[in-house]
């Protein structure tokens, strides 16, 4: 052990803690009287309930949004738990402003100004990098989309009164005043 003197003329400094003991010391002792039976401060905080969780959050999803731009080898890069992700999404769709919606492992790349989904996948959290998906083969028959279920339909919200070309346009100028 070692002892640690205050310094000369400045008695405040063992002051300070002398204090501090004697306030929790009288606190345990001294009878309050706005305090119901003249109980001491210690006893009321001791009986006061305490906050604690209320219910179960293992079930609880992690929602995001985040608007992106799809770099020049045609990729966004998400981070999870702490390891930056490689989505693929094709070099065809190089510099396109996007918006992510993540749920948990479950990602979608939307097309920030045509609302279009460019890719949707579950996240592997043991692989950094998600190759683009293979084009697949267009159906025999197209089947019309139902009203109201594109992507666009319910980011309106989410962007509100701000225009698209806005949004994408706020996040060139960001990438390229951050290279």
């Amino acid at each position: 052990m070692v002892q640690k003197n205050s310094r000369p003329n400045h008695p405040t400094t063992c002051g300070k803690v002398e204090r501090f003991q004697q306030t929790t010391s009288y606190n345990h002792r001294r009878p309050h009287r706005s305090l119901p039976h003249r109980s001491t401060p210690a006893t009321a905080y001791t009986t006061r309930p305490k906050a604690t969780p209320t219910s179960n959050r293992a079930a609880d999803t992690h929602d995001r949004i985040r608007h992106d731009i799809i770099d020049n080898a045609g990729s966004v890069t998400l981070r999870h738990n702490g390891h930056l992700h490689h989505i693929g999404i094709g070099r065809t769709h190089a510099r396109t402003c996007v918006i992510l919606l993540v749920q948990d492992l479950q990602i979608r790349v939307v097309n920030a100004i045509a609302g279009e989904l460019l890719r949707e996948l579950v996240l592997d959290p043991t692989r950094t990098i998600s190759p683009p998906e293979r084009p697949k083969d267009p159906p025999d028959h197209e089947t019309p989309e139902p009203e109201g279920s594109r992507v666009s339909d319910h980011l309106r919200d989410h962007i509100g009164g701000r225009s698209r070309d806005r949004t994408c346009d706020h996040l060139l100028v960001r990438e390229v005043l951050y290279r």
